[in-house]
């Protein structure tokens, strides 16, 4: 064969496996991962002003917590497309899956492969700090991989859908992080994850109003169905409330240092947010800005609390 032919062959399929890991990569919802190195961070700024922290344990254990998140959001489109949501949904911004499946770019196989197999690295991460931190994370790690592979065919069936995504991206992921620098758990670090936790069971919350009616024909169960657009909206401020309110208490108390005040650096978004979802709820078209806003502040708040936990070591 002409080396020229051999040199045309293998750039071909040099931008075949560079299309297909670009596809795949679509396929994890890369923006919503942002998610995860911020709630993260606030575990190991908990263990840090403790006078732990080791840069390798840190690295690997973001590694694993973004297998993790990269898994739920690849078996929730998988699970979604088997029952049909899918096809029914209407795509925002922010809610409605990656459109991979319903569109062929994607075969479910392949996509419940690659969940597994993100799954499992994930697990192995886990199972590594189990062995070398101590076998209290053992239970973590379970719980989490549990969560995850039953999400989408059967805790969003049993109104505990919110809560279950506000424990894993919170409290769970924020005691994990301190575990790992720590080889134990700690009060302080549960409230610090709180502040995410609440967050973001908040965060997926808002994310069902658009999918209310495709969620209840596929027999998923929420607080949202439950409750319907109008009283749901009210709720929705009442959470994003409770998550300000728990700041205070829990510095009161003194499971957190008074620097997470800063956090209220973040109260304008919460009233754009609130005062959106309060008006707009039954439209989602003109709903999109204050969902947008309740992600900004999901982020920037976890952010904050990161922040203010360090600046306790300046007191």
């Amino acid at each position: 064969m002409p080396l020229g032919r051999i040199i045309r062959a293998l750039i071909a399929e040099g931008q075949d496996i560079q299309m297909s890991l670009k596809t795949y990569f679509d396929e994890t919802r890369p923006p919503f991962l942002l998610l995860t190195p911020v709630t993260y961070s606030v575990g190991i700024a908990s263990a840090y002003i403790t006078g732990n922290f080791d840069v390798f344990r840190a690295l690997l254990g973001l590694v694993g917590a973004l297998l993790a998140h990269i898994s739920i959001n690849v078996i929730n489109d998988y699970f979604d497309y088997k029952s049909g949501l899918d096809l029914t949904t209407k795509p925002t911004p922010f809610s409605g899956g990656s459109g991979m499946l319903p569109s062929g770019t994607l075969e479910s196989k392949n996509v419940y492969r690659f969940a597994m197999g993100s799954l499992i690295i994930g697990g192995a991460i886990g199972l590594y700090f189990a062995y070398t931190m101590g076998w209290m994370l053992l239970p973590l790690v379970a719980a989490v991989a549990i969560s995850i592979y039953f999400y989408t065919p059967a805790f969003s069936h049993w109104y505990i859908g919110e809560l279950v995504t506000g424990i894993n991206f919170g409290p769970l992921m924020v005691l994990g992080g301190y575990f790992i620098m720590t080889g134990e758990y700690s009060y302080n670090a549960l409230a610090a994850g709180v502040i995410p936790g609440i967050l973001v069971g908040t965060l997926l919350y808002l994310n069902e109003f658009p999918d209310m009616d495709a969620d209840k024909g596929v027999g998923r169960r929420n607080l949202v169905i439950s409750l319907g657009l109008e009283k749901a909206s009210k709720v929705y401020v009442a959470l994003i409330a409770s998550t300000f309110a728990w700041v205070v208490v829990a510095i009161a108390l003194r499971l957190l240092p008074v620097t997470v005040l800063v956090t209220f650096i973040t109260l304008p978004t919460a009233l754009k947010a609130t005062k959106g979802v309060l008006r707009d709820h039954s439209d989602i078209g003109k709903l999109i800005p204050a969902m947008g806003a309740n992600v900004t502040l999901t982020l920037n708040m976890t952010a904050w609390t990161t922040v203010g936990l360090l600046l306790s070591l300046l007191l």
